[in-house]
């Protein structure tokens, strides 16, 4: 009943921001080589936040607050093969749906229906078929207003919600804990990884997002885990797990494999620490995350000016984004039922209406521009990042010439990347911090690791 309440009350609230019909498909399988040898499924989250499971190609239509369930029953052959799968109606009464058909009458339920477009591509080809128009990531007339309204829901989470994503944000802070148990004895990043991703699939949980467990913390989206572990090494632990109905976490920390952070290591590490504290502090209802994301510039910029890494006014060095050849990406992002929330749904999501991304290079990727509300789940994950794409860029080597002291950054050779991230609930009167039983302190960690 809890979860069909809340299904309920999302559907209702909906109805109240848009009087047409909706129609949401879940999406299919991907294949990969051949036809029966698929991707593990994720249904579409839109699906899953009004739908509550995560069905097989089915597809639900709602209006004026309720929802008719439109999917096949299991074939037998499907019975032979995966097992029997519970009925169509039963499948109904758990989320609350109002009638049940078979996804062939879908055909008769879908006229002037707004949707969203799923990634399956198959699926995608049937939305349009069945809507008699293209359904695409390009949204115009009711496709655009149906996502605008679905954004004003999602943007800030219900108790059903904040209960998945509590449990997703407690089983990834175990997995960290055993990636950093396994590092004295590990010998290849593989073997961190496994047993940090052990903990999220002993749960029945699944990955939110493709492990980052490296070496080489300079390559921001790493997915290779073949390198050895040397000591001196600094180990980037990217890792997040995700609940059976999609809610994400996601969480960052970057220790030292040896168990002692170096000088230098230590040095950064406490800069990259000090912004993260600072913009955690900060997160409330009403401010503005562009401002979280320029607070964490200026203190990275004051940390490397006082390392002698940067040299100049730290405000001077932040409005010429000399900050972002070392932290160049955004401080953080949406998060719910997905690990960057509704990007699907690209800018209409991330930034608040009006708003547009800046071409600014400190500016440029950041994924979240608007006010903070109660309610939302963000990220707040600060870093420094030596990456060679920009220090050894010509223009970039030109243009910060003179603000950048290259003899003294050579000194931090042992610093590849640092990132530290949280996942961070606005309150009505502050923030949480969903993540905190993961320690940040550099002493607490490298007794963990020890």
């Amino acid at each position: 009943m809890h979860l069909q309440g809340s299904l309920r009350q999302r559907r209702q609230k909906l109805a109240q921001l848009f009087k047409h019909p909706v129609v949401l498909w879940s999406g299919s399988s991907c294949s990969r080589n051949f036809r029966s040898n698929t991707f593990p499924f994720r249904a579409s989250s839109h699906f899953l936040y009004f739908a509550g499971l995560p069905l097989e190609q089915a597809a639900i239509r709602m209006e004026a607050g309720s929802l008719e369930l439109f999917m096949d029953e299991g074939t037998p052959s499907s019975a032979l093969w995966h097992g029997e799968t519970p009925k169509r109606k039963d499948l109904a009464e758990v989320i609350g749906a109002n009638a049940d058909f078979p996804l062939l009458d879908l055909s008769k339920r879908i006229q002037d229906a707004a949707t969203i477009a799923v990634q399956s591509e198959s699926v995608r080809q049937q939305q349009s078929q069945l809507l008699n128009r293209t359904v695409s990531e390009t949204r115009s007339g009711l496709d655009l207003e149906l996502a605008s309204a679905i954004v004003a829901l999602r943007l800030t989470h219900d108790q059903s919600a904040l209960e998945e994503l509590r449990l997703a944000a407690q089983v990834t802070v175990t997995a960290h804990l055993a990636g950093m148990a396994a590092t004295p004895t590990a010998q290849r990043e593989s073997e961190i990884r496994a047993a940090m991703e052990r903990v999220i699939i002993a749960e029945d949980m699944s990955c939110s997002y493709q492990s980052i467990v490296t070496v080489h913390g300079e390559v921001l989206h790493n997915n290779h885990y073949q390198h050895p572990i040397h000591t001196g090494d600094l180990l980037l632990a990217d890792v997040g797990a995700e609940t059976p109905t999609g809610w994400a976490a996601d969480v960052t920390r970057t220790w030292p494999v040896s168990g002692q952070f170096s000088a230098t290591q230590r040095a950064v590490y406490d800069v990259v620490l000090a912004a993260h504290d600072a913009c955690i502090a900060k997160v409330a209802p009403s401010v503005e995350y562009q401002d979280l994301h320029l607070l964490a510039a200026q203190v990275i910029a004051e940390g490397l000016v006082d390392l002698g890494i940067l040299q100049g006014k730290p405000e001077d060095l932040v409005a010429m984004d000399a900050h972002a050849l070392f932290f160049p990406h955004g401080v953080g992002h949406l998060l719910g039922l997905d690990v960057h929330d509704m990007e699907d749904l690209g800018d209409l999501a991330g930034y608040e209406p009006g708003r547009f991304r800046s071409e600014r290079f400190g500016l440029c990727y950041l994924r979240l521009n608007r006010p903070l509300r109660p309610g939302m789940l963000v990220t707040i994950e600060p870093g420094f990042y030596q990456v060679p794409a920009l220090l050894q860029d010509p223009a970039r080597r030109a243009k910060y010439q003179k603000v950048v002291n290259w003899e003294r950054l050579e000194t931090f050779a042992d610093v590849r990347g640092i990132r530290i991230e949280d996942d961070v609930l606005v309150t009505e009167s502050g923030h949480e911090v969903l993540t905190e039983a993961l320690p940040v302190k550099p002493e607490i960690i490298e007794q963990r690791v020890g």
